[in-house]
């Protein structure tokens, strides 16, 4: 009995042997669209007004998170802009060019609710052309952003670099 037990399992062992070998799929995984451009962000908020007066961090933030990431439909011509509610919490899709690693918008709802219109210019992601804390090129971004519901009237300059893991 004990042998007709051991071969009983011997055969089931070796069945589940050969079903794990299949292969799936012969695709390879990929990115997105906007892979280059997508990303977690330590940026800072600097503002200037139309008479050109600069404002270093107007409202004392600090260093914050933004985020930049694909669309749903993985389109090659718009990301998601968010600044995951750390300044005007705003999140909206913005227009890019890949090739060139620009970004920019008309007056667009920059939350769900619609309190507001963004309008989004200069945007650049440039590869390499930050430094982190320990001397490594990294990705740097930069664009002006203008709310139409701020009493100030400011255009916020947000700059920064892509976020290392390290504390910078």
């Amino acid at each position: 009995m004990k042998k007709y037990i051991s071969f009983a399992l011997m055969t089931i062992a070796l069945s589940f042997g050969f079903v794990s070998c299949d292969v799936e799929t012969d695709e390879e995984p990929g990115g997105t669209n906007v892979e280059k451009m997508a990303g977690r962000w330590e940026v800072t908020v600097d503002a200037f007004n139309s008479d050109g007066a600069f404002y270093k961090d107007p409202y004392g933030l600090g260093v914050i998170e933004i985020r930049t990431y694909n669309t749903a439909d993985n389109s090659s011509t718009q990301m998601w802009l968010d600044d995951v509610n750390h300044f005007w919490q705003f999140k909206f899709k913005t227009n890019i060019n890949y090739e060139a690693r620009t970004f920019s918008n008309e007056a667009v709802d920059y939350d769900a609710a619609g309190t507001g219109k963004a309008v989004v210019t200069n945007g650049k992601i440039l590869e390499g052309a930050a430094k982190s804390l320990h001397g490594m090129p990294n990705d740097s971004i930069v664009f002006d952003i203008q709310f139409g519901d701020d009493k100030n009237e400011l255009v916020y300059r947000i700059s920064g670099q892509r976020y290392t893991g390290f504390k910078e």
